[in-house]
């Protein structure tokens, strides 16, 4: 079963909230993809990552080194890392993000229209479970409506 986590981003940058999902991940031994179709965005998350407390090591798809990688950063998912995590960064699903064993939708107020749809489709769906994540004023993610 795959688990898709909607992330509602209403405080934080998706480059802001990627460096603190991405430390827990890699925290827990797993490996992450991220995923955007912009490079200026793909850019300032690997910025964003490198800055982070105790910076968090990732490198642009396509290399020689992808699989060196714990965090990889590019247009489309790939498990070229061995990611057991996909984070899709600019807000748009992706089906092949169900080939990992749980995909990040991170989304705003601009792609919010398309999360709703991505929700209706998925969670019918007997092999995906889906869960929604919101900030609270202090900038916690809490999981629920």
């Amino acid at each position: 079963m795959a688990r898709v986590d909607f992330y509602h981003l209403t405080r934080d940058s998706a480059e802001s909230a990627l460096a603190m999902l991405a430390g827990k991940a890699l925290g827990a031994g797993q490996r992450m993809m991220v995923v955007s179709a912009d490079p200026a965005q793909r850019g300032a998350i690997a910025r964003s990552l490198w800055e982070a407390p105790g910076f968090l090591a990732n490198g642009e798809a396509g290399g020689e080194d992808d699989a060196r990688q714990p965090v990889l950063i590019g247009g489309a998912p790939t498990a070229a890392n061995g990611a057991g995590i996909v984070a899709l960064a600019d807000g748009e699903w992706r089906e092949e993000a169900l080939g990992f064993d749980r995909a990040l939708l991170l989304f705003s107020e601009t792609t919010i229209a398309s999360a709703r749809e991505c929700w209706r489709a998925l969670a019918p769906r007997d092999e995906v479970e889906c869960h929604y994540w919101s900030q609270d004023a202090n900038g916690r993610w809490r999981e629920g409506p």
